[in-house]
């Protein structure tokens, strides 16, 4: 069967890797051809928003889907019953809009911070009277990786938030001193099968993650976490991977987005599970049998910012494994990851903080690593 995707990222490179060993094929749709995906399996290339290289898609492929959640909701609807799509399309919608998300959130039972949405001038004073400070101003489109948002502490940063975001729909979140976040990913088959990974930790530093380890042992996070993500795969009817992101602060899970894709957080799955993250999603979209989500020992998995590390520093490490996406070199850019397995969380600690000191220095003192579980 021939999978086409929408993006042709890292994302989609993995996917199609995960995908070639069960004898499926590929097409992606990006705007250039010499994406990390482009590297090895053939792409149209256009816009996202072209509507005869869509269809062109859909007429070559099986079944549709994207590798990334920042693209046009409008053009893949008109595509209508030609296109069997999955994830669907409603749950990309509620990805898309943060306040969609909020509600969604509320609709489900699953907790998370308060809100208001900003449309004005006269909105934000409302929001900032009805939350307080400090809170964060973010657009409710298109943010990802830190991007599109500010903190607020005072009326004045206030002022200067407004000025920075206005021109785009807003909402304004109170902030969370939060002890951690943590990530629960899942898939859903299209027979209704649902499959659950061990919780993910992760660690960010300037609003892009650095690192996850994983299982992140914590019994009653991982039975609530997985409470809530089977709500939600149900209440969609999904069909693929599902991540929820979660802030924990005084031992309660607070709900701050959903992925409707493949996530970085699950890149530990490709050697640190049974199945990894993009097997199991190409299985879901398929109708295929969901295969196991046991962890292999304990990982850690380590994004590459900016620019590739010295191989031979990881190469030398047993049980290290290198994933290089194509990218050129630019600053703040996931250009790739490296995934450390390990017998104990003791073990995998010590071993991702050495790296860290190695090839991301400015990250250590940024990412406890103190806290094991």
């Amino acid at each position: 069967m021939t999978i086409g995707v929408v993006g042709g990222g890292q994302l989609g490179r993995m996917l199609a890797l995960a995908g070639y060993p069960l004898g499926e094929d590929f097409l992606f749709l990006d705007r250039s051809a010499n994406t990390p995906a482009g590297q090895i399996a053939p792409s149209l290339v256009g816009e996202f928003t072209d509507q005869k290289l869509l269809r062109e898609l859909a007429r070559r492929s099986d079944v549709l889907t994207f590798d990334w959640e920042n693209i046009s909701l409008e053009s893949l609807r008109k595509l209508g019953r030609a296109a069997h799509i999955a994830p669907p399309l409603t749950a990309l919608a509620a990805a898309q809009d943060r306040v969609a998300e909020k509600r969604l959130f509320a609709k489900l039972g699953i907790q998370s911070t308060r809100y208001a949405a900003v449309e004005s001038p006269v909105s934000f004073s409302r929001a900032l009277r009805l939350i307080g400070t400090p809170g964060i101003l973010k657009t409710r489109r298109l943010g990802y990786d830190g991007k599109g948002q500010a903190i607020v502490r005072n009326l004045e940063q206030a002022t200067i938030a407004y000025e920075s975001l206005r021109g785009a729909p807003l909402i304004y979140e109170e902030f969370i001193p939060f002890d951690y976040e943590v990530s629960i990913i899942g898939a859903r088959s299209t027979r209704g099968e649902i499959v659950v990974y061990p919780l993910n930790h992760n660690l960010h530093r300037d609003g892009v993650l650095r690192l996850t380890r994983a299982p992140w042992s914590a019994p009653a996070l991982q039975r609530n976490a997985t409470i809530h993500l089977c709500r939600m795969l149900e209440h969609f009817r999904y069909e693929g991977i599902l991540n929820i992101e979660f802030f924990v602060h005084g031992g309660r899970l607070l709900a701050n987005e959903i992925a409707p894709r493949v996530h970085n957080s699950g890149h530990w799955s490709i050697e640190g599970a049974a199945t990894s993250q993009f097997e199991n999603h190409l299985r879901a979209i398929l109708g295929l049998p969901l295969g196991a989500t046991t962890a292999r020992g304990h990982s850690a998995m380590i994004n590459f910012i900016g620019a590739m590390p010295n191989r031979a520093l990881i190469l030398n490490i047993p049980e290290a494994h290198w994933h290089d996406y194509g990218k050129t070199a630019r600053a703040g850019r996931k250009v790739g990851h490296m995934t450390l397995l390990a017998e104990s969380a003791t073990a995998r600690d010590k071993m991702a903080r050495k790296l860290i000191k190695e090839i991301d220095p400015a990250s250590l003192s940024a990412l406890s690593l103190s806290r094991r579980r």
